[in-house]
């Protein structure tokens, strides 16, 4: 039986994966469309690795846009974020969201850990590489999928 931690395992086991030049990764191959902005495809190659499909986002394995997202998982934003939940970012707090991953585990009332695709020190949002975060709790809304 799936478990929400299977989706943090799975996460974690691809922590130093980086893409080909043009965006183009295993995770693009899977979902179906590669060469393009990945960070939500990598959450949605996650999810169903771990057995959960994500029903909804808008392409048959998942979906593929943080505003996307938002718009169509509206009605499960969470304030107490569990390990394995959808984390979406705006990082300019002008209510379009930027990035998405997977929480991990809160550090403290201003941060938490979470593992992402496309990212990097450099480039939050297209960073090539697939990594391990801490990031702030400010301008970010958590998506529960999966009540457990």
């Amino acid at each position: 039986m799936p478990n929400k931690s299977d989706i943090i395992k799975h996460a974690e086991s691809q922590i130093g994966y980086i893409e080909q030049p043009g965006n183009k990764t295993k995770f693009g191959k899977w979902f179906g469309w590669d060469g393009v902005a990945w960070c939500a495809i990598f959450v949605s190659w996650c999810y169903d690795k771990a057995g959960f499909t994500i029903k909804g986002g808008g392409w048959p394995k998942g979906y593929a846009g943080c505003q996307y997202a938002f718009s169509k998982f509206k009605d499960k934003i969470t304030k107490n974020p569990q390990p394995g939940d959808i984390v979406l970012f705006d990082w300019n707090g002008d209510g379009r969201y930027d990035h998405t991953g997977i929480f991990v585990k809160k550090i403290n009332d201003t941060y938490f850990e979470s593992i992402e695709g496309n990212t990097s020190p450099s480039n939050q949002s297209n960073g090539g590489e697939v990594m391990r975060r801490k990031r702030n709790f400010k301008n970010c809304v958590f998506i529960q999928l999966i009540r457990l």
